[in-house]
């Protein structure tokens, strides 16, 4: 899968200017230090190698927003999980997580990640999803509480298209705060759509 070069466009805050740019290559990542608030997922190191990791797949595509040398916020693409029905479709791209530092926070940059992301051609050949757990969320640092938060999201990946899907998928089922949201590209077929559409629901006994 083509993933297009480098793109970078500048963002002004008030702290200064935030370059977005993506998809990187592993090895400009390693160049990079990580903000040390970048907590969500695993300690900034850690976090820093998974990034390294997904920028040499295949498929994988890791997008930043950078001030000077340093990493304050990151989304990430790559195929599902083996473990996850979504895998079983072969135009399933998932978006696997998106950070944002509380130092830069509430300056436009999620925003900003997103629509650098999704301008990127090869999102057109997609159906992006992105599985929201809720025990992955700041609520600490944003002072939101679950469903605050959940809308919080909401808004954030609907600036790019992307809207919520009813699915009876244990992993979502499992607490009432948990989202699945989708994108359909442009190019994505009809009958990779209803596949799509058909894998929502697998379990008979489910009901709404």
């Amino acid at each position: 899968m083509s993933t297009a070069c480098c793109a970078v466009e500048s963002l002004k805050t008030s702290l200064g200017e935030i370059l977005i740019e993506g998809p990187l290559e592993a090895a400009k990542l390693e160049e990079l230090s990580m903000n040390n608030k970048l907590t969500v997922f695993r300690p900034p190191a850690k976090q820093k190698e998974a990034l390294a990791a997904i920028a040499r797949l295949p498929e994988g595509m890791v997008y930043i927003a950078r001030y000077g040398r340093e990493i304050a916020g990151y989304v990430t693409f790559h195929y599902p999980d083996g473990f996850s029905r979504w895998s079983r479709h072969p135009a399933v791209l998932e978006l696997g997580g998106i950070e944002i530092s509380p130092d830069w926070r509430q300056r436009g940059i999620g925003v900003a990640l997103l629509r650098e992301a999704f301008s990127n051609p090869v999102m057109e050949n997609h159906i992006i999803v992105t599985v929201e757990f809720c025990w992955h969320w700041d609520l600490k640092s944003s002072g939101l509480d679950l469903f605050m938060y959940q809308k919080m999201l909401a808004r954030l990946f609907g600036s790019v298209g992307l809207s919520r899907r009813d699915t009876d998928d244990p992993d979502i089922v499992e607490h009432p705060a948990n989202v699945l949201m989708v994108r359909v590209g442009a190019n994505v077929s009809c009958e990779d759509n209803m596949k799509f559409d058909n894998m929502l629901f697998e379990d008979s006994g489910y009901k709404i």
